[in-house]
């Protein structure tokens, strides 16, 4: 039986980041030969995922990979079992990783075809074996959940801080910390669409007529009724609407004021909150 040495298991340690009592274990069965404790701690850490893969991964993070001057850009969801792994870097910087390869890759439509990508940070390596060796450090699960691929320019902004939430905005023209600025709003007021030619016809249809009897319950007189009603659809408008809701940094201006002052044009959003089942999922 090989001499395992301290400066041996320090060695391994340093390289997998893995326990020392786990790396000295590695190296006495491999009997020194510290490539072979390598893969035998893939190995094992593989045999523990598969316990553990059915465990609940109810937090995590959004990885981005924004920009307004992007060729393509992307938003990830990467999730795992508790909230101080989402804090993790080496988790943040695998989930900026996966959105990253995800906008510079085409025809990605999966979770197990984008970790077979190359990894942005580590150049020979995979998404899923640094995954992998991240789980092997952490012992957590982690889980690639939705994604998002939009051609063109975005802002971006993630929440991590109570509600974990992620939005991406395409837009054209504007700069990035007017993107962002948007984004922000998306997470905090929660629009229901884009614009207001968005809402389905029949909902405002319905909130019309409902807005009309309304008026005419309160005895207004049948000829200015409809002029009022168009007027209050405004506030209507203004609680679901992306553009027509009041910017939360400058209440004086609507966000789509906001975004015409910076020379922007907003095309679409998605915002994604962290969930267990994938839910709470809003798109405009």
């Amino acid at each position: 039986m090989a001499d395992i040495s301290a400066a041996d298991v320090k060695e391994l340690r340093v390289s997998t980041g893995l326990p020392m009592m786990d790396c000295k274990k590695a190296l006495t069965e491999c009997d020194g030969d510290k490539e072979a404790a390598v893969k035998w701690l893939r190995e094992r850490g593989a045999k523990v995922f598969e316990k553990r893969a059915d465990r609940v991964t109810a937090f995590g993070r959004f990885g981005m990979h924004v920009g307004v001057d992007n060729a393509t850009s992307a938003m990830v969801e990467l999730k795992c079992e508790s909230a101080p792994v989402s804090q993790n870097e080496e988790f943040i910087q695998l989930a900026n990783d996966l959105a990253t390869a995800l906008a510079n890759s085409d025809g990605i439509d999966s979770a197990d075809a984008l970790l077979e990508l190359d990894s942005p940070s580590q150049p020979g390596t995979s998404l899923g074996a640094q995954k992998d060796e991240l789980f092997n450090r952490i012992r957590e699960v982690f889980n690639v959940g939705r994604f998002v691929k939009i051609d063109g320019g975005c802002g971006g902004y993630s929440h991590n801080a109570g509600t974990v939430s992620g939005v991406i905005l395409a837009v054209d023209g504007g700069d990035n910390e007017s993107a962002r600025d948007i984004c922000m709003h998306v997470a905090a007021m929660r629009p229901a669409v884009l614009s207001v030619e968005d809402l389905p016809q029949d909902e405002v249809n319905a909130e019309r007529e409902t807005l009309r009897n309304a008026a005419l319950a309160e005895g207004k007189p049948e000829n200015i009724v409809d002029k009022m009603v168009e007027g209050r659809l405004r506030n209507y408008f203004a609680e679901r609407v992306l553009s027509e809701q009041a910017f939360v940094k400058d209440d004086s201006m609507t966000v789509g004021k906001f975004a015409e002052s910076k020379g922007m044009s907003l095309k679409q959003y998605v915002h994604w909150e962290i969930s267990d089942d994938g839910g709470n999922s809003e798109e405009g």
